[in-house]
This record gives structure tokens, sequence and C-alpha cells, in this order.
């Protein structure tokens, strides 16, 4: 956890604190209303403390380095390589294979016999 993050849990439970202690003393001198009402926000800066410090699990994992591809990626990076030199024109490939560019030899003309 960096500086910041744990002064801001500092914070978070001098002020939870506090507001604990104002719950007690509503309780006791006070309406008992306030004293929920104080009893229920010294719950927040705690709930505060414990996203911070899950914020700061993520920052002390390493980073895995990227592992070298087996050969069932070689397999599926030669299938897709095939694939793509087999499409004639980006038209067909983009419409999956119902339609062709106007210069493709592929390109079947379209009669206006029926």
């Amino acid at each position: 956890m960096t500086r910041s993050g744990r002064l801001l849990c500092a914070l978070y439970l001098a002020t939870s604190t506090g507001l604990a202690w104002t719950a007690v003393s509503e309780w006791r001198y006070g309406p008992p209303w306030a004293a929920a009402v104080f009893a229920g926000a010294s719950v927040v800066p705690l709930i505060a403390v414990v996203r911070e410090t899950d914020l700061a699990e993520p920052r002390r994992t390493p980073v895995r380095p990227p592992r070298a591809p087996d050969a069932a990626s070689g397999a599926a990076d030669a299938l897709v390589r095939a694939e793509l030199d087999g499409a004639c024109c980006e038209r067909w490939w983009t419409s999956l294979g119902t339609d062709h560019d106007a210069g493709c030899g592929r390109r079947v003309p379209r009669s206006s016999a029926a």
C-alpha cells in the first residue's frame, strides 16, 4: 500500500472512531434516532478502509510475462492464416461469403432475366 493509501486509511479510522464516539454520546444524552444515524455513519469509513486495501492488492501482484505459443495455438494461427489467404476480396469477407467486389474474379454477374 502506498503512503497516501495508508494516510487515507488512518483518516478513515479516525473518522469512524469519532462517529462511533458521537453515537455513544447521543445514545446516552440525546435522542435514540440520532445515535442510530451516527452508528450507521461510523460504518461507512470502515467500508472505505476495506475498499482501499482491496484496491492496493492488485498493485502488489506481479505482472506475468507473455508465454510462448504452444503447438495448439500455432495450429489455430495456421488455420486462421489459411482462411484469410483464401478470401478473394474485401466485400466477400465482410459479407460472410454472399457478395463480391466489382473487380473480383469470382464475381458472378447478375442477370436481369428471371
